[in-house]
């Protein structure tokens, strides 16, 4: 199960099952997608989605847990025992999705906001959409998943009492509570992208007075745990004293190999994400805007580029007979002109017309660039003044590589 913040942070509770945010550092947030695999229902009117790849994961459980179920139930027949197998992975997951709503609920209640949940193959992915205000709502809103995945195998225990361990129903509970209670105990491992991640992250905010501080410590924790499964795992299997055939080994080490890739990205993920929203109040468009030369949509682009040459221009803007921006040139059109045909091709077809949203004011910045950006998808933008005058030319790519030279330190 993950918390991910839509501004970049997120936590995962992963095995069997897994704050973007896979999204890459220095890149403006992505509009939310529609969908995202089947929709399930809208439980507080948060949509919850089954991707694809959870098809994978429950055929896996299913091939898995129903070949042992023939030593467990020897009287069970095969197709039964397939379809109890099914059956617990299925449970399992609906097992995941209260942990999911243990966070979403907690998520509503702080009004953080909450786009979506989704269950894939390695758990599920609650979306927040913004980061909690204080330390203690950030221990609460980590902590209140792995709690609801204990009090599971609690009630699962109980339940098991009140029948014959050797049944069906027997087997299923005993199963349901062993992985809840694993569930439980990997979200509370102290490193990001967990659930305990973000709880150390939450007393090392507390303590330090810097969310920041938090983040870089929970973040490096998570990459040790990240070595840690990658060469523990496969050891801890091997050394139960099991006889185990080579098929199993090579299931163990890439279990372990994904389980650590997993724990990796996302700790170096909420890194420089969180090192990105520090960076954010200091972007401003006025400082990243090019100068641009002013042409007609008749001039030639030999003409035009020679023109923001001598004016050490980086842009340049298409105005109508009356001097007024109607469209900037495209650079990735540019480029597509050879050199000897630039004399003879005019400005006006390489340029995008001037949509409201590819206006943006000279002091726009910080977060409020970023959803405008996303609002209108565009190589380039036109900057102006408050009073409408031009002042420069923004293109997309120059905003995405000031955002990663300040989260990568390059």
């Amino acid at each position: 199960m993950t918390v991910s913040d839509s501004r970049g942070q997120q936590t995962s509770d992963q095995p069997p099952h897994g704050d973007d945010d896979g999204r890459g550092a220095g890149r403006p947030p992505q509009p939310p997608e529609r969908g995202g695999g089947i929709l399930m229902g809208r439980p507080f009117g948060v949509p919850v989605y089954v991707t694809p790849s959870w098809f994978v994961i429950a055929a896996l459980i299913t091939w898995v847990f129903g070949g042992q179920l023939g030593d467990v139930l020897p009287d069970l027949g095969g197709a039964p025992r397939y379809l109890l197998a099914f059956t617990f992975a299925v449970a399992f997951y609906a097992s995941v999705l209260v942990h999911e709503l243990a966070h979403t609920l907690v998520a509503l209640r702080y009004r953080l906001g909450v786009r979506r949940i989704q269950l894939q193959f390695f758990g599920g992915v609650s979306e927040i959409e913004n980061e909690a205000e204080s330390p203690w709502r950030e221990f609460w809103l980590a902590f209140v998943g792995p709690l609801l995945s204990l009090a599971l195998g609690g009630v699962f225990y109980l339940a098991l009492r009140a029948v014959d361990a050797s049944t069906v129903p027997g087997v299923l509970l005993a199963g349901l509570m062993v992985s809840n209670l694993v569930v439980a105990a990997f979200n509370l491992l102290p490193g990001l992208p967990l659930d305990g991640g973000r709880m150390l992250r939450a007393v090392v905010w507390a303590v330090s007075g810097r969310a920041m501080t938090g983040t870089v410590a929970a973040a490096w924790v998570g990459r040790g745990l990240a070595v840690a499964v990658l060469i523990g795992l496969p050891l801890v299997s091997s050394a139960r004293g099991i006889e185990r055939s080579t098929t199993d080994t090579l299931v163990d080490a890439v279990l372990a190999a994904v389980l650590a890739a997993i724990i990796w990205n996302g700790a170096t993920a909420s890194l420089r994400n969180a090192r990105l929203k520090e960076v954010l109040p200091g972007l401003r468009l006025r400082d990243l805007a090019r100068r641009a030369v002013e042409v007609t949509a008749d001039t030639p682009l030999g003409e035009a580029l020679r023109r923001a040459r001598e004016a050490q221009a980086g842009a340049v803007v298409v105005v109508d007979g009356r001097g007024e921006p109607i469209a900037v040139v495209r650079e990735s059109a540019v480029r597509a002109v050879p050199e000897h045909r630039r004399p003879w091709v005019a400005v006006g077809p390489l340029a995008r017309d001037l949509e409201p949203g590819l206006r943006l004011d000279a002091d726009l910045g910080g977060e409020d660039l970023l959803r405008a950006v996303q609002a209108t998808p565009s190589g380039e933008y036109l900057v102006v003044e408050a009073d409408g005058r031009v002042y420069g030319v923004v293109a997309l790519t120059d905003i995405e590589q000031r955002l990663t030279a300040a989260v990568t330190g390059r």
